[in-house]
């Protein structure tokens, strides 16, 4: 059986490689689906264009065809017929016709700027001429142009835009798309924010309970030491066993103010942040070295001692933890901007960047013993209930690690 911390790394990396692969393959998706809109598109594309090479035959047919051609003009008559409403039937092709020196003869289906004057429909305004001059500008260098030999040397040409159909349908793809990464990522978010509920009611409930089953044998321990002290035990041991006693009371103290907003009162970090480190200092190996550099200028942060002090000493711990029993840590306070800064700096084994965000997450540990939840409510406590930021400033595997908390500061 492998232990808890194995076991909830375990989860941790399986959850990040499922993300990536469900990833990969909404990407996958997404490019098939692109691919199969844009050969839709496509052939939809080349009909336009088959559509335009008949129209401008027809057109060609009807410039060539006159009527001394045809020995039966009443099938002469028929066949100009059919070819005029072959043209007639282009009624959502916009289309330029040119002549062989680029005059722009005829047009069909613009929406003209200016109405045209039905009494004289040959007539055309300056405004739509300006217009007609724009597109023929931005049609003559697309592919969308059909060249149309009149008579030898001479060639017109037939200018075309992709209909309004077709232009739907190539942002159409992309609408989908954009819609359907909203969608998934409301439903991601939905559910992420669920999920961070009912994770946050497991360990309200667990601190909760936690401070009141501590509570019933403190109470208890508080008694005998009452006793001891009468029956004249030594003082400096009953000295000692009640500091542990107070000890305790404080650590259910912390759990029960879990869950519920915390008393928060001016303080100077830089106090807060010396007095975590001295408790620490007599409680670690001597072999580790453990300095504080605190900022001379005064860091008002309205905060709860107790807790942010319980932050302190988890980072110390995990400090500890990082290194052989031997190293140093290195606790430094500035002002940053508007937000005072405390570093918690160690000499230890270090994170992969991978691990950054991870290692807060409840339960992850890369310790052999441990539940994993300092960090997370430290995370907890720093951004929850003091407004500010906790974060891996940076790690080098073999070389340390800095752990880094921003407090808004509080200006009188």
């Amino acid at each position: 059986m492998y232990p808890l911390s194995t076991r909830m790394a375990n989860i941790y990396d399986t959850r990040r490689y499922w993300t990536i692969a469900f990833f990969l393959v909404a990407a996958v998706l997404v490019l098939v689906f692109l691919y199969v809109s844009n050969n839709i598109v496509r052939q939809l594309s080349d009909q336009e264009r088959d559509r335009m090479e008949i129209w401008a035959d027809a057109t060609k047919a009807i410039i060539n065809s006159p009527s001394d051609m045809y020995g039966d003009a009443e099938s002469a008559s028929a066949d100009i017929d059919f070819l005029l409403s072959i043209i007639e039937r282009n009624r959502n092709i916009p289309l330029l016709l040119t002549d062989q020196y680029d005059n722009i003869i005829d047009h069909r289906n613009f929406d003209l700027p200016e109405p045209v004057d039905s009494s004289s429909p040959l007539y055309i305004s300056d405004v739509n001429k300006e217009f007609l001059q724009k597109k023929f500008d931005a049609l003559r260098n697309s592919s969308n142009v059909i060249p149309m030999e009149i008579a030898p040397g001479i060639v017109q040409h037939l200018y075309y835009e992709d209909s309004r159909l077709l232009k739907l349908l190539n942002y159409y793809p992309y609408v989908q798309v954009l819609v359907m990464l909203a969608f998934v990522a409301l439903v991601y978010f939905a559910v992420m924010t669920t999920k961070k509920a009912e994770q946050n009611k497991v360990w309200v409930g667990l601190s909760k309970e936690t401070a009141h089953q501590l509570g019933t044998p403190i109470s208890s321990l508080m008694a005998w030491m009452e006793l001891l002290e009468s029956m004249g035990i030594d003082k400096d041991v009953t000295d000692e066993m009640n500091k542990d006693v107070s000890r305790l009371t404080t650590i259910a103290s912390r759990f029960g103010k879990i869950g519920s907003r915390p008393t928060m009162e001016m303080m100077n970090v830089n106090k807060v942040v010396e007095d975590a480190a001295r408790y620490m200092s007599t409680r670690i190996s001597k072999r580790i070295r453990l300095e504080v550099s605190c900022s001379a200028e005064v860091l008002d942060v309205e905060l709860s001692d107790s807790l942010f002090q319980w932050v302190m000493e988890n980072l110390i711990k995990n400090a500890v933890d990082a290194m052989d029993a031997e190293g140093s840590i290195t606790v430094t306070t500035c002002r940053d901007g508007d937000m005072a800064r405390i570093d918690v700096s160690d000499t230890g084994k270090g994170l992969p960047r991978k691990r950054f965000k991870t290692i807060f997450n409840p339960g992850y540990t890369t310790k052999k013993r441990g539940w994993g939840l300092g960090l997370a409510l430290a995370k907890r406590i720093i951004e929850q209930y003091h407004g500010g930021r906790i974060f891996v400033a940076s790690s080098e595997p073999g070389r340390g690690t800095t752990f880094r908390i921003l407090l808004p500061m509080t200006y009188n």
